[in-house]
């Protein structure tokens, strides 16, 4: 990955974290899944008229000659529309990673519902204004606002598509102009899958840049790199490298950095590192002990682990397991409260597990995975549980918990000296280490060998959990 890649992602990693990051998508994030672009929608129209729709740049202007000639009748472009857009197509990668990242504001000129859909799919509550009249409505806990700012397909009469639409716009919609205007000010979007050809936006960005001159907020786009095909002449080829790089010249009057791929997958993969580095900074304690076996002032251990991982600038993720929950809240009030003055939901995400009701064990798996998803690294300690017969028995679910976050692709540290259920899954991790942890330093290997060092003090142990934390990052 070349450097302006890197430091595009770490800027847009900071923007997350700080909830200024915002996503504009175009027809391109719709087409991975299935659905047609502008072209392919006005295909059967262009040839109606007697056109070839690829020999068409304008196409906007396409569909208002449509409409011409049935004077103003647009009913066959919005059935178009709901036969196109209604049909169900499965959700890309791309649309699921963005729904799990903390997004919190959506634009788009696309009339499906992958993004809603998508965010429904991860739980979260969607937002959704595609009329003006929406605007002015706040749906109650919603995770995220989607703005469809040429409407929706349940509703093609009032989409925007003919050139008569884009004319009254600024009369029409005018709510919606305002409300990304101020967005773009505030916010930093990535813009995917769209071609800056739309008259709306290109307005937009004017007045923004009018506006702001030397003080733009800096966006970003992700195009794929013009190639050349095997039936394509050379001098077309060369003609449209150099109108891209023009066009991506031009986006910097309005503080748009243009990335260039040289496929479409590579959004994805680019998305997942996103992703991961998002995640980086959240660690998630799995833990339960109705016994401490010989470990010594175990409460203060897990307090003070706590304490530390939100010093360092993580975030804490717990179930409130049995004997170790209660200590890491105390730990993060400790820290969040006395140290910092920050608050403590932005410090500490707590997923207190469900008790009683038909069906737990599966409500108790739901929990487990939507806790370890807000993470990037997974620590385990202890791992006990009494059993009904009296008997303290190893907790089954750090298992579960241990199995879902290495599904997730998360960093593994358990704690072997804590005992029980964390000593077997140290081993499991160290016996099977270079697919944990392949291309590991020889430091990286010595402290993962000291977690399980019976004989070492507490403070010690937190010393090497950090010096590891630190070495997965960088550091």
């Amino acid at each position: 990955m070349d450097r302006q890649f890197e430091i595009f992602i770490d800027r847009f990693v900071e923007e997350l974290k700080e909830e200024n990051a915002a996503v504009f998508a175009g027809a391109g994030l719709s087409v991975a899944a299935g659905y047609v672009d502008w072209k392919n929608l006005l295909l059967p129209i262009a040839q109606q008229l007697g056109l070839d729709v690829d020999k068409e740049h304008d196409l906007v202007s396409l569909a208002q000659y449509h409409c011409n000639e049935r004077s103003g009748n647009r009913h066959e472009l919005n059935q178009r529309l709901i036969n196109e857009f209604c049909a169900g197509h499965a959700i890309t990668e791309n649309h699921r990673i963005l729904a799990r990242l903390p997004i919190r504001t959506f634009w788009t000129t696309n009339y499906d519902r992958l993004i809603e859909k998508a965010l429904e799919d991860t739980g979260k509550i969607a937002d959704v204004k595609y009329t003006v009249k929406q605007l002015a409505l706040t749906r109650a806990k919603r995770d995220a606002v989607v703005y469809k700012m040429h409407g929706d397909v349940e509703h093609p009469d009032e989409a925007v598509l003919t050139k008569d639409d884009y004319e009254r716009y600024h009369f029409d919609r005018q709510p919606f102009i305002t409300a990304i205007s101020g967005d773009m000010v505030s916010k930093t979007f990535l813009f995917l899958g769209f071609s800056f050809t739309d008259p709306n936006l290109d307005y937009i960005l004017s007045r923004i840049r009018v506006m702001f001159t030397s003080s733009q907020r800096e966006h970003y786009c992700i195009f794929k790199r013009r190639q050349r095909s095997a039936s394509e002449s050379e001098s077309a080829y060369n003609y449209d490298v150099i109108k891209q790089e023009l066009a991506i010249k031009d986006l910097k009057r309005f503080n748009v950095t243009a990335l260039l791929v040289n496929d479409y997958s590579e959004i994805t993969a680019i998305l997942r590192i996103i992703e991961d580095r998002y995640r980086q900074k959240a660690v998630f304690i799995s833990g339960s002990a109705h016994e401490y076996g010989s470990f010594p002032d175990p409460e203060n251990f897990i307090q003070n682990l706590s304490q530390s991982l939100i010093r360092s600038g993580y975030q804490v993720v717990s179930g409130f397991g049995l004997g170790v929950g209660t200590y890491v809240i105390m730990g993060a009030l400790q820290q969040v409260y006395e140290k910092e003055g920050k608050l403590l939901h932005d410090q500490l995400t707590l997923r207190p597990f469900p008790q009683g009701g038909a069906d737990i064990q599966r409500q108790w798996e739901a929990y487990r995975k939507d806790m370890i998803s807000y993470a990037g690294i997974a620590i385990f300690a202890f791992g006990n549980k009494l059993m009904p017969n009296g008997n303290v028995a190893n907790a089954d679910g750090m298992r579960k918990e241990f199995d879902i976050a290495k599904e997730k692709g998360l960093k593994l540290i358990p704690i072997g000296a804590t005992s029980y259920v964390a000593q077997e899954l140290w081993k499991e991790v160290h016996d099977n280490f270079n697919s944990y942890y392949p291309n590991a330093t020889a430091d990286f290997k010595a402290a993962f060998e000291m977690l399980n060092n019976t004989s070492a003090a507490p403070a010690k142990l937190l010393e090497v959990i950090g010096k590891i934390l630190n070495m997965l990052r960088g550091r």
